[in-house]
This record gives C-alpha cells, sequence and structure tokens, in this order.
C-alpha cells in the first residue's frame, strides 16, 4: 500500500507543476481509476487495497490494462485499513481534479497539456469513471462524497469543451433523481453538480458559452420543469423531514439563479430558464411556508437580483457582458413584476415576519455574557422594499394609462411604508414619509442608490404620463402633494441622502469614482431634473427649513457617514399644506414637456453605470461623454471614446482625497483653456468655493438650498483638478455642464453665492 500511494504522490507533485509525464497513459490511469464498483458503493469506505497495492508496490508496467481493485466485506477491515482507503481515494480524486484544472488553463505547457487529456479521455471511455464517482455519493465519508461531487463536475465540463459526448451515467442518475424528486440526498448532488457546471461555464473565457451551455440543459430542460412544480407544491404538514426539502430548495434557487443569468446574458430560451418567469407565483408562496426566515430571506434576495438584473453578475472573470435590448426578456420582467406586485396586493407582506433570532456569521445563538440585540431583520427590510418599487418601475414602463399608475402606487406605497413604519424608529409618522428611503438603506449604499434611482424613473414616468392628462395647476399641486405623501419625491430623497454625508462633496466624489454603485447613473438623472424642476426644489428646500427652524436642528451636524445610528437621523415634520402657490405653472409646463421628449429608460444605465471600470477592455473612459459642443441638448446622450482618461481607478481613489483636499488653492483654480480641452468653454473661469457664511447673509441665504448648491461647487472643483491631473477614470465634461447649469440657475434665481 505504501508503495502504491508514493506512485500517487508522485503522480500529485508532477501534476502541480505541470510538469511532462514520461510513461505510457495506460500507466497513470491504472493509478487513477477509483477501486469500486456501482453494486458495492456502499461499502466503499472498507476497500481492501492490501494485496493489489503489493502487487503494484511489485510489478508496475509502463503500460497496463484498467482494472478495478478488489472489495472484500468489511468484517474483514481493521479501522486503518479502511482510513488508508478514504486516503488513497481521496489523493485520486485530487489528482484528477488538478490534472482537468491544467488542461482547461491556458498556461499549461501544450505536450503536458496533451498527456493529461490523453489520460483523462481513457478514464472516461475505457474505465467509466464518471460511474464510479457517482455511486461515491452515497459514501459514509463526507468528505470523499463531496471530493467526487467536485472531480466529477470537471469531468462533465471537460467533456463539454472537448465536445465529447455527456456522460450517460450522469444524464440517466440526474433524470431519475429529477423526476422521483425522493427525499434521499441524491437530488442534493444532481443540483449542487449542476449549479457548479454551469459556473464553471459562466467562469470559462471562451466564446462558445452559449454553445457549451446548450449542450448541458438539452436533456433536462423537461424534467427541471417536472421538478419544479414538484418542488413548490410541497405540503410540510405530510413530511417526514422537512430538513431534506429544505436543503433541497436551497440547492434548487441557487441553480434557478444561474439559469435566470444565463437565459439574461447567453441569450438562450429553454424552458428552465424562463420556469420562474412562467410560474412565478410558485417561488414567492415560499415567503409564506412555516420556515426558517434564512429560506424566505433568500428568495427575496433572489427576487431582488432577478428583477435589478443582477444574477450571476459575480460569476463573470472580468466585466460583466452588456445587456442588448432583449423584447422577450421584457416581458418576463413584466410577469414577475406583476406577480411581485399581485401577491403583496393580496397581503403578503402582512404575513411576512421579519423579527426574531437575527443571524451572525456565528449562527444565530447568543453566547453567555454576550447582549442579546433585539430587531427587525434589515436585510429583508431593504430587499422587500426595493423589490416593490422596481416592480412598481418595470410595470409603469408598460402602462399608458396616467390614473392607473397614480392608483397602483399610491396602493403599493402606503402598503410599502405601513409594513416599514412599525420597524423604524423614531417612527416616521411624525416626519417627512420620504425620510423612510434613506432611514431604511442607510446600511447598504448601493441598494439606497438603487432606490433613489428607481424613485425618480417613477417620477419622471408619472410626470410625463400626468403633464398629458392634466393642465390645472390645483390639480398638479395634488399630485405633487401625492408624490409626498406616498414617499417617492425625488427632491426630497435627495436632501435627506445629502444630510446622510454631511453635505460632504468628497463622498459624492467618492462615488462617482467608485464602480461599485449606481450613484453616476442615479446623480445624471437627477441633476437633469433638477435645472427643470429648479422651483419645486426651492421650495421643498424651504420647507426643510421651516423644519429645521421649528425643532432646531443643525443640518451641518449630520453624520458625513452612510452608516450611522438610526436614532441620530431625524427630520422636520411634512407640513400638511406643503407646495404653496410657489411653483410656477410655466416651469411645470416646459420641463415635464421636455422630459416627456427625452424619455429614460432603465437601458440608460449600460451609458453611464461605473461597472466596466475594471475591466481591462474600459480603458478609455466609464462613460464616455462627447465633446462640449456637442451636448447643447443633452449633455449625457452623447458618446465618444477618450483615449487619454486611462488612468487607473485604483490611483484615482487613491489621490482623491489629495485633490479634492486642497480645493481652497485659488492659484490652482484658475483654469488653462489649453490644457481643459475637453471641459466646456463656460467652465473656464475662476471657481469660488469660498462660501462660508457670512454675518450679511439671510436665513434662505444658508438653507438647505444654499448648502446644496455649495456643494455641487466644491464637487465642480474637485472633478476639475482630479481631470488635469489625469486621475478621473471618465470624460466628466457633462457633467460639469449639468452641475455648471444648476449654480446658473440659482444665481438667477437668488443672486450668486
Amino acid at each position: 500500500m505504501k508503495t502504491f500511494y508514493e506512485v500517487l504522490e508522485q503522480l500529485y507533485k508532477k501534476v502541480l507543476r505541470g510538469a511532462t509525464l514520461e510513461n505510457d497513459s495506460h500507466h497513470y490511469t491504472f493509478y487513477l481509476n477509483p477501486a469500486f464498483s456501482d453494486q458495492e458503493s456502499s461499502t466503499t469506505t472498507s476497500l481492501k487495497w492490501t494485496n493489489t497495492f503489493g502487487l503494484q508496490g511489485k510489478h508496475q508496467p509502463s503500460s497496463v490494462k484498467v482494472a478495478p481493485i478488489s472489495v472484500v466485506p468489511v468484517c474483514s477491515q481493521s479501522a486503518s485499513q479502511m482510513r488508508g482507503a478514504i486516503e488513497v481515494s481521496l489523493l485520486q480524486l485530487t489528482v484528477m481534479d488538478i490534472m482537468i484544472t491544467r488542461i482547461l488553463s491556458v498556461e499549461t505547457e501544450f505536450h503536458a497539456k496533451e498527456k493529461y487529456r490523453n489520460i483523462i479521455t481513457i478514464l472516461l471511455e475505457s474505465a467509466e469513471v464518471d460511474a464510479k464517482l457517482i455511486s461515491l455519493f452515497q459514501s459514509l465519508d463526507k468528505l470523499l462524497s463531496h471530493m467526487a461531487a467536485k472531480c466529477l463536475t470537471l469531468l462533465l465540463y471537460f467533456q463539454l469543451r472537448e465536445k465529447m459526448t455527456l456522460s450517460n451515467s450522469w444524464i440517466t442518475f440526474c433524470q431519475k433523481s429529477l423526476s422521483e424528486h425522493s427525499e434521499s440526498d441524491k437530488i442534493i448532488y444532481c443540483l449542487w453538480t449542476s449549479t457548479a457546471v454551469i459556473k464553471e461555464i459562466f467562469k470559462d473565457t471562451c466564446s462558445q458559452k452559449a454553445e457549451i451551455l446548450k449542450q448541458f440543459l438539452t436533456p433536462f430542460d423537461v424534467v427541471f420543469e417536472v421538478f419544479y412544480n414538484s418542488l413548490f407544491s410541497q405540503h410540510f404538514e405530510n413530511c417526514h423531514d422537512t430538513s431534506k426539502i429544505i436543503n433541497s430548495l436551497i440547492c434548487f434557487l441557487e441553480l434557478l439563479e444561474l439559469l435566470v443569468a444565463s437565459r439574461i446574458y447567453l441569450k438562450l430560451h429553454f424552458t428552465c430558464q424562463r420556469i420562474l418567469f412562467l410560474k412565478p407565483s410558485c417561488v414567492l408562496e415560499v415567503i409564506t411556508w412555516p420556515v426558517q426566515a434564512f429560506v424566505k430571506r433568500k428568495v427575496i434576495m433572489f427576487i431582488k437580483k432577478c428583477l435589478l438584473h443582477k444574477v450571476g453578475e459575480d460569476l463573470f472573470r472580468g466585466s460583466v457582458p452588456a445587456l442588448m435590448p432583449d423584447c422577450h426578456l421584457e416581458v418576463d420582467m413584466l410577469t414577475l413584476a406583476n406577480a411581485v406586485l399581485q401577491a403583496v396586493n393580496l397581503g403578503l407582506l402582512r404575513t411576512l415576519s421579519i423579527h426574531g433570532k437575527l443571524s451572525f456569521f456565528g449562527g444565530d445563538e447568543v453566547q453567555p455574557g454576550c447582549e442579546y440585540i433585539a430587531g427587525p431583520d434589515h436585510v429583508i427590510l431593504r430587499a422587500v422594499s426595493l423589490v416593490i418599487m422596481k416592480s412598481l418601475e418595470i410595470k409603469f414602463q408598460n402602462c399608458s394609462s396616467a390614473n392607473e399608475m397614480k392608483v397602483d402606487l399610491q396602493r403599493f406605497m402606503s402598503e410599502l411604508l405601513t409594513f416599514l413604519k412599525p420597524h423604524l424608529h423614531p417612527s416616521l409618522q411624525l416626519h417627512n414619509s420620504c425620510e423612510w428611503l434613506s432611514r431604511v438603506f442607510i446600511e447598504q449604499d448601493d441598494d439606497m442608490l438603487e432606490a433613489a434611482k428607481t424613485s425618480v424613473s417613477i417620477y419622471l414616468t408619472l410626470t410625463r404620463k400626468y403633464e398629458v392628462t392634466e393642465s390645472l395647476t390645483q390639480e398638479k399641486e395634488m399630485w405633487n402633494h401625492h408624490t409626498h405623501e406616498n414617499g417617492y419625491n425625488p427632491h426630497c430623497i435627495f436632501l435627506f441622502f445629502l444630510k446622510n454625508v454631511g453635505f460632504d462633496s468628497t463622498v459624492l466624489l467618492d462615488f462617482l469614482i467608485s464602480s461599485e454603485t449606481c450613484f453616476l447613473e442615479y446623480f445624471v438623472r437627477y441633476l437633469k431634473l433638477l435645472q427643470k424642476d429648479w422651483n419645486n426644489f426651492f421650495t421643498i428646500c424651504k420647507y426643510f427649513d421651516a423644519a429645521e427652524s421649528k425643532y432646531d436642528i443643525n443640518i451641518c451636524n449630520c453624520v458625513s457617514s452612510l452608516v450611522q445610528d438610526r436614532s441620530t437621523n431625524q427630520t422636520a415634520p411634512y407640513c400638511s399644506t406643503i407646495l404653496d402657490n410657489h411653483v410656477n405653472t410655466y416651469a411645470w409646463d416646459s420641463w415635464a414637456s421636455d422630459a416627456s421628449s427625452e424619455p429614460l429608460s432603465p437601458k440608460e444605465t449600460h451609458i453611464t453605470q461605473a461597472h466596466s471600470l475594471s475591466s481591462p477592455q474600459a480603458s478609455h473612459s466609464l462613460v464616455d461623454y462627447d465633446s462640449s459642443d456637442n451636448s447643447e441638448v443633452d449633455p449625457t446622450d452623447q458618446c465618444l471614446a477618450n483615449s487619454k482618461q486611462t488612468s487607473l481607478h485604483q490611483d484615482a481613489i487613491k489621490k482623491t482625497q489629495d485633490a479634492a483636499g486642497t480645493s481652497r488653492d485659488k492659484k490652482e483654480l484658475s483654469l488653462d483653456p489649453q490644457s481643459r480641452s475637453l471641459v466646456p468653454n463656460e467652465f473656464n473661469t475662476s471657481f469660488s468655493v469660498d462660501c462660508e457664511v457670512t454675518p450679511n447673509k439671510t436665513v434662505s441665504e444658508v438653507g438647505i438650498s444654499y448648502r446644496t448648491v455649495k456643494c455641487f461647487k466644491e464637487l465642480q472643483v474637485a472633478i476639475y483638478r482630479l481631470q488635469k491631473k489625469n486621475l478621473f477614470p471618465y470624460n466628466p465634461a457633462a457633467l460639469l455642464k449639468l452641475l455648471k447649469y444648476v449654480e446658473v440657475i440659482c444665481n438667477k434665481s437668488r443672486g450668486p453665492l
């Protein structure tokens, strides 16, 4: 036995280095062939190796036929022999695992790769190693069964990459397990291995991903649907062991996420990829099942990722592929959104409990001497909020009736706020309803910005529809009141966001540079709205100032961090007489009509979103804006690659603080037109950021509108300084132009700061 193990160990070291093997391929397959049969899989942990190992120690031919090692009854085995057999099996599986990895690696030397490929091919064709690995799933040794599943995953992927016929043993095993849906562990291994194979396909950098996945999914398209119907029609009261159903559910949700991701990115249209969209209510009903909270959380998070098109993003090596227009996918997403809203309408939120033990990395048990912190699960609060808002946005993009949209928005936002209020302390009842977003998402800035962007999209969609059907000023003011009452007014949401970051321009700069959130797209959309809806914004600022004065709340003392204690995040109550006649009717009509001719669809994400920042292919820019001469109509819709903007993302972040922190250096702020060809001419003036409040300033001038515009001016200077040093990761000319427009509007309405 010692000699046999030593041979395997030497082979392991050679393959680990990627060295070329000298002996005949059959010599190595003899040592790598697992020594058990299907009929005796339950006794694989008690294999007798002694005689065979002794034989191999005496006779090691350079080319032999593959033969399994003999098996004897358990009673003749000692504990040490059993352990030794398991160790040899684990080493065999490890060598095969590394060998396949070497075959798939581009760094492996050609001759070594060909030798490894020949060995694995022999094992698959002559030794039927795939069937033997499947039999190991029932091993009592969990490490051995896991390694068998891991090794089988790579063998299956090897077959797919080499365009070999997919293992008949594997297909038969999966089809039988999925159709019977027994409570055995077989279904777990079937789902786990299928998931692992699809992950390997996603991670691969080859261009034939769709063809490879098509070959893999073809045998299982029908049986996956059968399993889907069977799994989600379970009745817990009739089950002997609910833990097995829970395990199957968790594994299948992971597989379902990959199937949806392949539906989105690889443009295949198998039924199993669309089963969630064809029958979404089945998955949503899990939230009402009497199961543990983590199961419901996983379902809600899965739905959220689907609606945000974020399924499978972490599987790609490099940048995530840009989404191309897909009318079939849009129909599927609309079906899912409608199912979510229908479930909420039927009382889903009223049955969803988010109380109980909080789960941490160490579990949900509180250790002796530690204080238990009671409270709701804020992960579920955030996910539910975003799922409902995103569903409304998708539905409204496909709705033509303004009245229907208004009724739906009031119904579902009222339902959401009713669900959230008991879990927010202090309560929202005495506060502006729009504050709910910053309160709920305070600990998760990427979700916060997704929700804020969604609120802007809903607001603009409703405004376009409302402008066509309504004309009376009184009715428009009522509609404005509606936006506040239901907590989606974009100006309030943005002001609460600024308060949470302490009106700190460097925080906004970090968000603009980062590729981890959608802040760039949200900020551009909001600035475009702001320059057309300034009067409405200014009116809302006056009420913020009045509330601050009444409750003696100092906005400047806000914590300049997104992760702050909720109890310190207090604002003034919202006045019932909000939006007086300050709103100019002409301004409303002009900007609403402009918005109607300039639709903002979710696909705009792929013009401005910062995902491509970390991609090697994105060396041109994060967002390619055109030159300032061609950006008069819409500065964010012009796209032109800027080959000079090739600064690394990390360098920009590292040097941001230094560049922004010295923004008061007026000598450096005098712009050189020749060194600033990417910046519009109207920016070639000195930016004054010396905005400290002087004693003769009026109350309105030191209010929240003043601080907002001051923050924007400081942001302009910081962006300019970074770009001048070639540290900004994309061409910000159009962004600077939007910021400058806001400053111009402010100066016209109130005079310069």
